[in-house]
């Protein structure tokens, strides 16, 4: 019987194999684990899904989602039947028997190893390379829907006559294509190659022969394949060079042919196109001749044509025939970039027109009734006046508004009124008490539009905003509205309401709570939902939160920016949306762009170069910021309902190729225009970035003569902004204003320009920015042409102004700063009407009130309490004065034995009088309490009039006095004399 146990040599134990219950274990863990990590990956899926299906935008998600599928099966499939393929048919093609070698023995021991396993290898390797492939090919859905949706421009490129269409939607398939042959057969020859070696159909160091007849076919019929497409990227490279980018003297982003392209390298791509083909051929023909001396002559043949004939050739030409007399030589590929350059960025209709920029007449009535119907002056600059609203409408510190406010036009007594409009946005920050239930459940909205005018200032306090919509709720001439914020520029965490946990909210008699009633959002009623979300959101409280419960839904992506680019992936979004109340709804209004980067001939631009300017730096965002392009269009007005996060998207431009194109791969997801309600398009304006774009191709496009062009003569920049510590270009303003040729004012977009390396004004610049005008997007520029001060050069003058001087050194004393405003440029009679208005900051005032307003045109320069005082003055009218004289109190009657003090007593009398005012303007200025500190001046200056009257009345005196008579009268005229001196000296 055998041992069971207990002997000497103890109780066999089974080791290395563990029990059934432990395999189950491990396994169901096993199991979990791959559930638990399928379902993390779906959840990112499944919740985006489902947001899509929330806003009725799930089109879009199928499309892309469908488009990216199939790419990358096509394409994976493609790449792994290619290199698998090859792997195999080099393994078919390997020698019976191997060479006695060293190397070969070597490899022996390789092809040992892996002949076990040789399918699962080969399975991975094409497992792998296709998923590589697949997944970049997916990349390229949007490539792929502008090929196949494609709308013709209706415009043919100068060189080739090839629709733009061409370029700018099939070109780049091609071109993706290309490239995934060229990746497709050098991995494939790679592969075949190392099978190859390794069954001994390559030898390096075996004797006899490097390679069998049957790999030197078949590596020779790849490389023949790769010589071929080499000869297709040649022949597309010729149409390349339409779209090709390159430094050139003349502009900056070159784009399209010049006199070499034309002259040297087309012909060149042409000549290496058919010594490709021909070298392909003798590739190909290896399979008959089993050689490979043909091929490689073929081949360096090719090289060498390269370098000569498309190298050296080019540089020959342009050196010897180009820079000798570069200017006639590009003079017509010059014209033929400008006119693409003004097609693809719309503009090609500017109107140009030469403007004195000095006026005949520089003062009088009638050019003080000219500047008030040139403009609504905006003394309210929105770029300012930022923390003038979050002081005095704020209200709760968990509210906040943007840091740059908006511009819009709202009916006042039937007149149309420039406005600042901001929103009392949600601010986490400033919550009483910061935990998961109050940032996402009580605290979910801001509340309410507060809008002021922009051309007036109000009076609790003196230079605050002139209020026409404010409080909490918010009441003014805007009526009725929902005044809920769900959605805004600063709202970018979720919250999660509709159930059990109430909002906090606001009604006439104060705070109250609240259920969100909107249909926006995804509903958490169901434990899936709840747990996806928990997972995406890395929130596992969202899971098993009591707070959660029927009706709950929760709200993300909440931007508009975020909203719009995510249901319309093929826009460019502009970097500043902005709020209107339409139809009793708060809707934020976000201008989309759609663009091309192959517009024949066009120069490129970088979008979040030209759009950048000194307000970017930290308050407004920048569109697209490494996107080049060389063709844009507003073509769709979007707007995201403030309450319910509806996006709607309307056609805009409806000549646009490229819209129409994206409109066909994603059928009804843009309205028409005529879908635009009336009351919508009384807020539609001209974008910002768009107008950033053009004008910053303007300061070189506006001239289209080539020779002039060339030369860069009427170049031009755009200047710093003067007004603005931070380093940037000017920030355009919109402006209620009318240029020359217009008879009233229109709702426009402005900004100047200085001569290139100058600093005097080269041209102005607005567009029709109102969208129910019939002009809209009309262009006019004034280039200027006489020596006018530019914006730096007034603002320097300004800083340099006495009364500038002493109004700053006056606010030392108060710990106040001084803020300008925006620099208003506005033509005016031939001329140019400067208008800034100047604000203090400080003290107990931590927010900006306008105190001064300053005024320039020609050679005067003024600053004034009031824009209409600065009028008054800058125009000299009303003998020059600057502000209302306060009327005095009538003079008591004397009685008739007091004459009225004269001489030294009156002196005394007055300079003490100053000396009092200068004090009380001090103690003004230390509070501040600008309304005693403006009665104080006025009681100054009257009291140093009285003064200098006194004194003169003293010397008068003096003056008539014989001076004769006894001694006793000499002395006594000595001893009046002495004080007046004296006086004198005191007052002085």
């Amino acid at each position: 019987m055998p041992d069971r146990g207990g002997g000497p040599t103890g109780p066999r134990i089974r080791v290395g194999r563990p029990s059934r219950r432990a395999r189950t274990l491990l396994m169901t863990l096993g199991v979990l684990a791959a559930l638990g990590m399928a379902f993390i990956m779906f959840a990112g899926f499944w919740t985006d899904w489902l947001w899509y299906r929330s806003v009725s935008y799930s089109s879009v998600f199928t499309t892309t989602l469908w488009t990216k599928i199939g790419l990358f099966l096509v394409f994976g499939l493609l790449m792994a039947l290619a290199v698998g393929l090859n792997v195999w048919l080099a393994h078919r093609l390997r020698p019976p028997l191997s060479a006695m070698s060293l190397e070969q023995q070597s490899l022996d021991r390789y092809r040992m190893g892996v002949a076990p396993f040789k399918k699962w290898v080969l399975l991975a390797v094409t497992a792998l390379v296709g998923l590589i492939s697949g997944a970049s090919a997916s990349g390229q859905w949007r490539t792929w829907l502008m090929y196949v949706n494609g709308v013709s421009f209706g415009q043919k490129d100068p060189q080739f006559h090839l629709d733009v269409s061409f370029y700018a939607f099939d070109l780049p398939w091609y071109r993706f294509l290309l490239g995934f042959g060229f990746a497709a057969v050098v991995l494939s020859l790679i592969a075949a190659a190392l099978t190859h070696y390794l069954y001994g159909g390559l030898r390096i160091t075996s004797p006899g022969a490097r390679a069998t007849g049957a790999a030197t076919g078949h590596l020779s019929v790849l490389l023949g394949v790769f010589v071929a497409l080499k000869a297709v990227a040649y022949w597309l490279d010729r149409y390349g060079l339409a779209v090709k980018s390159s430094d050139f003297k003349a502009t900056d982003n070159w784009t399209g042919l010049r006199y070499v392209d034309a002259n040297a390298y087309l012909p060149a791509k042409t000549i290496l196109f058919c010594i490709a083909v021909i070298c392909a051929v003798l590739f190909f023909a290896t399979l008959w001749r089993r050689t490979w001396q043909l091929p490689v002559i073929g081949f360096g043949l090719m090289v060498l044509s390269a370098i000569l004939i498309g190298g050296l050739y080019p540089a020959i030409v342009q050196k010897f025939q180009v820079q000798p007399n570069e200017q006639a030589k590009e003079a017509p590929f010059i014209q033929k970039n400008i006119k693409a350059t003004r097609e693809a960025y719309d503009i090609d209709d500017a109107q140009v027109d030469d403007y004195a920029g000095k006026s005949t007449e520089t003062e009088g009535a009638a050019l003080r009734t000219q500047a008030d119907a040139a403009a609504s002056y905006r003394v309210m600059d929105p770029n300012v006046v930022s923390p003038a609203f979050q002081q005095l409408q704020q209200k709760r510190n968990y509210y906040q508004f943007p840091a740059t406010l908006d511009v819009d036009r709202y009916e006042e007594d039937g007149k149309e009124q420039d406005t600042v409009v901001g929103l009392r946005e949600l601010n986490l920050a400033g919550l009483p008490k910061r935990n998961w239930i109050n940032d996402h459940f009580t605290y979910t909205h801001g509340y309410g539009v507060i809008a002021a005018q922009g051309t007036s200032t109000g009076t609790n306090p003196v230079g605050s905003p002139d209020f026409t919509e404010s409080g909490l709720p918010t009441t003014g001439k805007l009526g009725e509205y929902e005044q809920r914020i769900y959605y805004g520029e600063k709202t970018q965490q979720y919250s999660i309401v509709g159930g059990p946990q109430k909002e906090l909210d606001y009604e006439d008699d104060g705070e109250k709570t609240t259920s969100y009633k909107g249909d926006s959002g995804v509903s958490l009623a169901s434990a899936f939902n709840r747990a996806a979300y928990a997972v995406s959101f890395s929130e596992p409280q969202i899971l098993y939160s009591g707070a959660i419960g029927d009706g709950s839904r929760i709200l993300y992506n909440r931007t508009p920016k975020e909203r719009v680019e995510a249901v319309a992936p093929w826009l460019t979004i502009d970097g500043d949306a902005y709020p209107a109340v339409v139809n009793h709804r708060i809707e934020w209004i976000v201008d989309a762009y759609t663009t091309t980067n192959g517009y024949p001939y066009a120069s490129r631009t970088t979008l979040g170069d030209t759009t950048a300017d000194s307000l970017t730096t930290n308050q407004r965002a920048v569109v697209a910021q490494q996107n080049q392009v060389n063709y844009i269009r507003n073509s769709v007005k979007a707007t995201v309902d403030a309450y319910d996060g509806t996006v709607t998207l309307y056609e805009w431009d409806t000549k646009d190729p490229v819209l129409k194109t994206w409109r066909k791969a994603f059928p009804g997801t843009v309205k028409d225009r005529s879908a635009i309600p009336q009351e919508l398009m009384d807020h539609l304006r001209y974008p910002q970035d768009l107008f950033k774009v053009q004008r910053e191709l303007l300061t070189r496009y506006h001239v289209t003569n080539p020779a002039q062009f060339y030369s860069g003569s009427d170049a031009w920049q755009v200047p710093d902004d003067p007004t603005n510590k931070e380093p940037g270009s000017v920030p355009p303003y919109y402006l209620s204003m009318k240029m020359p040729d217009q008879d009233q004012q229109t709702f426009s977009l402005t900004t100047t320009f200085t001569p290139r390396g100058r600093p005097d004004l080269g041209a102005f610049m607005a567009v029709d920015a109102d969208a129910a005008s019939d002009d809209y997007g009309t262009i006019r520029l004034l280039r200027v042409t006489n020596t006018v001060k530019g914006p730096g050069q007034v603002q320097s003058e300004l800083n340099g102004n006495d009364d500038v001087a002493e109004f700053v050194r006056n606010l030392k004393g108060t710990d106040s700063d001084i803020e300008y405003g925006n620099l208003l440029t506005v033509p005016l009679d031939g001329g140019f009407l400067y208008v800034e208005p100047v604000y203090t900051r400080g003290g107990n005032q931590n927010y900006p009130l306008l105190r001064k307003v300053a005024a320039s045109f020609g050679s005067k320069i003024v600053f004034e309490n009031s824009l209409g005082e600065a009028l008054n003055a800058v125009f000299n009218v009303d003998g020059g004065t600057t502000q209302p004289t306060e009327p005095t109190e009538p003079t008591k009657p004397t009685e008739p034995t007091q004459p009225p003090a004269t001489g030294d007593a009156a002196l005394k009398a007055a300079i003490a009088d100053a000396q009092k005012a200068y004090d009380a303007s001090e103690e003004a200025l230390r509070k501040p309490d600008w309304d005693a500190y403006g009665k104080a001046q006025e009681d100054l200056q009257d009291a140093l009039k009285r003064a200098a009257e006194a004194q003169s009345g003293a010397g008068g005196s003096k003056a008539a006095d014989p001076g004769t008579g006894s001694g006793s009268a000499g002395s006594t005229d000595k001893d009046t004399a002495a004080p007046a001196e004296g006086a004198s000296d005191q007052g002085s």
